[in-house]
């Protein structure tokens, strides 16, 4: 009787994944042969479980790009299948766990904490929501965990993965529709 082969019964590899943006510990992005750097937030790498508000931490796991909002009035929209909408003066993103509308976006100004979404940096001039603690938010789990623009130096985010506009756009351009990003506790190594 012959035995299977290991390869074939292995789980796939997510480095040869298409739709899988890899991002590790040490603030590496690995994405369809692209090595790019990002920052990641001042908490680390967490695992979701143990994802508090307000902890800084980016949440390990694998997360779909639900959609792209962008300023208009700084912007074009990036290319690619997501779906995508522009950023209001008004536009925000509860993050109050005690609020019906934590982890959703909100208009300001708003009776609860709310992020603001229209920012003087550049931070949020292209913002990928990703699906976090999303279906159904869970009070305190996190919230507005975002794939976004990094600070020239890569200075640490509040939990979120970001990149260098002109990378977020061309990794959006080709991402397909069903793209994740995997955020994991492993280190890449190198420079």
């Amino acid at each position: 009787m012959s035995r299977p082969d290991p390869a074939s019964t292995s789980a796939p590899d997510p480095r040869r994944d298409p739709a899988a943006i890899l991002v590790f510990a040490d603030g590496w992005l690995l994405f369809r042969g692209q090595r790019l750097r990002c920052a990641l937030g001042r908490g680390g790498v967490r695992p979701a479980r143990e994802k508090r508000e307000g902890d800084g931490a980016t949440p390990a796991g694998a997360w779909p790009l639900r959609r792209i909002l962008y300023r208009a009035d700084k912007e074009p929209p990036p290319g690619g299948p997501l779906p995508r909408a522009p950023i209001a003066p008004e536009d925000g993103w509860c993050d109050d766990p005690a609020d019906a509308a934590y982890n959703r976006p909100v208009r300001l100004p708003y009776p609860a904490s709310a992020e603001v979404m229209w920012r003087k940096d550049e931070l949020y001039d292209l913002v990928v929501v990703l699906g976090h603690n999303d279906a159904p938010p869970v009070p305190g789990a996190g919230s507005a965990i975002f794939l976004h623009v990094a600070r020239p130096d890569f200075a640490p985010t509040a939990g979120c993965v970001a990149l260098p506009k002109p990378e977020l756009r061309r990794l959006l351009a080709e991402a397909p529709a069903e793209a994740r990003l995997i955020v994991t506790p492993e280190r890449l190594g190198g420079a």
